[in-house]
């Protein structure tokens, strides 16, 4: 099949530092190439892959000092995803509905996967006004604030098995946080599970310019403690040391988690996950087996004590089970062919006409 995958442009594909949607973009380009599909994608210039690159940007956007508004870069390089539309069979979106006026005559070679949080009232017009546009999910609680759009499936991130290697002798003597400090991902409740348990806490963490305000008066003041270690940002190598290192990942949320891509990295490496069951918290970890649901600060400080009950090799096997980039890439396929049906049968019907 002749694919086109369309990125944001706010990091590079894959990014170099955090960067959950474009990770995800990189592996499945990857391993459809690998499947033997021709693969075009459109993403900032920096990335790296072996698909035919169409830079929508010279670089990721995070990083040029001189973008102050994204929106007309994207707008670019939609124009040339649509010059070139008749070169794809189907055409994969995540850029949220940037694309929905473009593509909605062409919406049967389209795939658009969501990404992010659909719960905002702000977002109801558009899907409304486009309701042709095939959706993909990455976990079936994103969908439920928006019932009625045209909703193909659910397809669960995936990774490749060697990304993250699982080292069963690995000393596992610290809590770890990972992701976005920010509100929502509520560092300040990893901070106090610490505290409580006497358990030392590393956070490896990006601070957007949006919470850098949160960060200076909420979080930096609790990180003048012996137990608290602040690494910042850290790449995909650097991951493993953090990981594979840690006694459990702590994914305190108090937000409607479209998927979480953190659980299943720290799954690869066999360290269970404690955390509130918000969002798709429930369908990606297995309470008992490959971490533990918390509803509280008091009792994830008791979930503690429970970690030992959890076997790392069986978060492995799980991780192995639910979570390859050949399953997602095996789910996407199966969509794109259903689509290329749709639209085969729609230019028959036209035809008859």
């Amino acid at each position: 099949m002749r694919i086109a995958q369309v990125s944001p442009l706010i990091e590079s594909v894959p990014p170099k530092l955090y960067g959950g949607t474009e990770r995800v973009i990189s592996w499945l380009t990857e391993e459809l190439i690998r499947q033997g599909h021709e693969v075009t994608l459109f993403a900032s210039g920096d990335s790296q892959t072996a698909a035919e690159l169409v830079a929508g940007s010279q670089a990721a956007l995070r990083f040029d000092e001189n973008v102050v508004d994204p929106l007309p870069h994207y707008f670019a390089m939609l124009e040339e995803v649509r010059r070139r539309a008749s070169d794809f069979d189907v055409i994969h979106f995540h850029v949220d509905y940037l694309h929905f006026p473009q593509f909605s005559d062409i919406a049967t070679r389209t795939l658009t996967t969501q990404h992010g949080r659909l719960d905002l009232p702000d977002l109801v017009p558009v899907f409304e006004a486009f309701p042709q546009m095939p959706q993909v999910s990455i976990s079936d609680h994103q969908r439920q604030p928006m019932p009625s759009a045209h909703w193909l499936a659910t397809v669960y991130h995936g990774l490749p098995l060697g990304l993250h290697p699982y080292d069963p002798t690995a000393k596992r003597d610290y809590l770890a946080f990972l992701g976005r400090i920010c509100p929502e991902k509520r560092p300040d409740r990893a901070i106090e599970i610490a505290r409580r348990a006497d358990m030392p806490l590393k956070i490896a963490a990006k601070v957007d310019k949006a919470d850098r305000d949160y960060f200076k008066a909420k979080i930096e003041p609790l990180l003048d403690d012996p137990l608290v270690e602040f690494i910042g940002e850290i790449n995909e190598t650097e991951k493993t040391t953090f990981l594979s290192g840690a006694k459990a990942l702590l994914f305190p949320i108090d937000w409607p988690e479209p998927f979480g891509l953190v659980m299943i990295e720290a799954m690869a490496y066999g360290t269970p996950v404690i955390a509130w069951p918000c969002g798709s918290v429930p369908e990606i970890i297995e309470d008992g087996l490959t971490g533990l649901h918390v509803n509280s600060i008091d009792e994830a400080v008791a979930a503690l004590d429970r970690l030992d009950n959890l076997n790392p090799a069986a978060i492995r096997s799980r991780f192995e089970e639910r979570f390859s980039v050949e399953r997602m890439a095996a789910d996407y396929v199966n969509l794109y062919r259903q689509l290329i049906g749709l639209e085969s049968l729609a230019g028959k019907a036209v035809a008859a006409e």
